[in-house]
């Protein structure tokens, strides 16, 4: 049996993951008091936002995680969920099949105050703690902020061919070019 611990929620399209995503996850780990940080590629939008394949974006975050260690893991629990990623409905999902371990939600602070537009959002922001991380021009309730840095410029830079060296995990950026992905 398992025994029961403090995981940190990091949701989100990571189309694809890049290094704030890890300074995020790393910082997270490092400041709060959570045992582990389980990055979780979404599903199905729920917005329908286009993604690449499910299975593209799954591997992409198990690369960028493996350079963070073992405390960093990756949930294809959306995908075995199947239909629209809802936050609550996925905190759910883990929690029954980890009875016992405490879930905290990982949010950037530019996000936050949509929180109370999701799905769910009165029983979510009840029932599950939030670790806010400042990002680009929104502080949060922690003290670094993270590079103003998003997947959409990423994946526009690779679009027009211009070079994304320091902005991917050396191992993602290697795998999209393989897999041709975003040009």
């Amino acid at each position: 049996m398992v025994a029961a611990m403090r995981v940190a929620f990091f949701g989100g399209s990571f189309n694809p993951p890049h290094v704030a995503h890890q300074l995020v996850a790393l910082y997270v780990l490092e400041t709060a008091a959570v045992d582990e940080l389980w990055m979780v590629p979404c599903g199905r939008h729920p917005f329908d936002k286009a993604l690449a394949p499910y299975q593209h974006r799954l591997r992409m975050c198990e690369l960028a995680a493996a350079a963070l260690g073992p405390r960093l893991k990756v949930s294809d629990i959306e995908d075995r969920l199947g239909g629209e990623s809802h936050t609550l409905v996925t905190i759910k999902a883990l929690r029954a099949e980890h009875p016992g371990h405490e879930f905290w939600l990982v949010v950037g602070a530019d996000l936050e105050p949509e929180l109370s537009l999701w799905h769910g959002a009165e029983e979510l922001l009840r029932s599950v703690p939030r670790l806010v991380v400042g990002r680009g021009n929104s502080p949060g309730t922690t003290p670094l902020a993270m590079p103003a840095l998003s997947s959409t410029d990423v994946r526009a830079r690779l679009a027009r061919g211009e070079p994304v060296t320091g902005l991917l995990p050396r191992a993602v950026e290697s795998y999209i070019r393989e897999q041709g992905l975003y040009g």
